[in-house]
């Protein structure tokens, strides 16, 4: 939540070596870069997929670790991202800008307040397939930053189709509202003001220009998940979106609990995936469907994950 509330990540398209430092009160948050660059949107999604790990172990129970273990191909599916050579390479990058990029901050977390420099992850590990050199296993060490606001559950969701916003400042202005609208019918803030928390070098007239642009897009395309965006009079207005999903339908199903042993039966059912990725799929299309959650959603679990395996095979 800290880091949807502070421009932490650039929204540039090119390497950031500004040093930043942002204040609020008696809070104060400084960001420094490594040589490669700040980390960046983009390079957040690793972050997010871990902690969406981290939070499915939480909620079912297991033991949660900063070190973590997956597959960079399990990565990319689940953040909407090709599969060729050019996106493990950008994923290693992005790991470089992660381990390099340095806050100092006083920000609370956990009910403390901390005045400490860290990386947004403390280190990286990548396990190479040697036949072709393609990057396989990644093992992350979190900072103590995140993983305290994980285990404080000071975390939100967010919408699928966050990954396939492509521009950094479209993101930038949905993890904004995900943090102040919520689930509120509607959020205002000045484009000035909106433009330091996007974190943006650009100056206002072309900040106001990119904002329009994604403000007409929205108004022609409704692409921006949860909430629609307008401009008026300096300001910009979120209002959160009406869905046509039946509401007890979707609550009861996101009630629905697995036992914490079919993780092994998946991965029988579709050697090579990774279960809770395709937990993630499974809940998503059952959400998307009109009808009640299954008797037995052990049971149905299992059959979509070799429907899944049959009609994709090994990843």
């Amino acid at each position: 939540m800290a880091s949807m509330e502070h421009p932490v990540f650039s929204i540039s398209t090119k390497p950031d070596r500004r040093i930043r430092r942002y204040e609020n009160g008696i809070r104060f948050l400084e960001v420094t870069p490594s040589v490669k660059g700040l980390a960046t949107v983009h390079d957040r999604d690793v972050l997010i997929y871990c902690i969406s790990q981290c939070m499915a172990a939480v909620n079912e129970g297991r033991r949660v670790s900063r070190v973590m273990r997956f597959k960079a191909y399990d990565l990319l599916s689940a953040t909407n991202r090709p599969k060729g050579g050019e996106s493990y390479a950008r994923l290693k990058d992005a790991l470089e800008r992660l381990a390099g990029t340095r806050i100092e901050t006083n920000i609370i977390t956990g009910g403390r307040e901390e005045i400490d420099g860290f990386g947004l992850i403390d280190r990286y590990r990548i396990i190479r397939e040697t036949r072709d050199g393609r990057m396989q296993d990644v093992e992350v060490t979190l900072s103590d930053w995140v993983f305290n606001a994980i285990q404080h559950n000071e975390v939100l969701t967010l919408h699928r189709d966050y990954f396939r916003l492509r521009k950094p400042l479209e993101r930038r202005i949905y993890e904004l509202a995900r943090k102040h609208c919520g689930q509120k019918s509607e959020w205002k803030i000045g484009l000035e003001r909106l433009q330091q928390k996007c974190g943006s070098s650009s100056t206002l007239k072309e900040f106001r220009r990119l904002v329009t642009n994604i403000v007409t897009q929205d108004q022609q395309f409704d692409h921006m998940p949860d909430y629609s965006v307008r401009l008026e009079d300096e300001m910009v207005i979120f209002d959160k979106r009406r869905t046509n999903e039946p509401k007890p339908a979707q609550g009861a199903f996101s009630l629905v609990r697995l036992d914490p042993d079919i993780y092994h039966d998946a991965r029988t059912a579709a050697p090579g995936w990774d279960a809770h990725y395709l937990e993630q799929e499974w809940r998503g299309w059952m959400s998307e469907m009109d009808s009640d959650p299954p008797r037995n959603p052990s049971r149905a679990f299992i059959g979509f994950c070799r429907k899944w395996f049959e009609t994709r095979g090994r990843p």
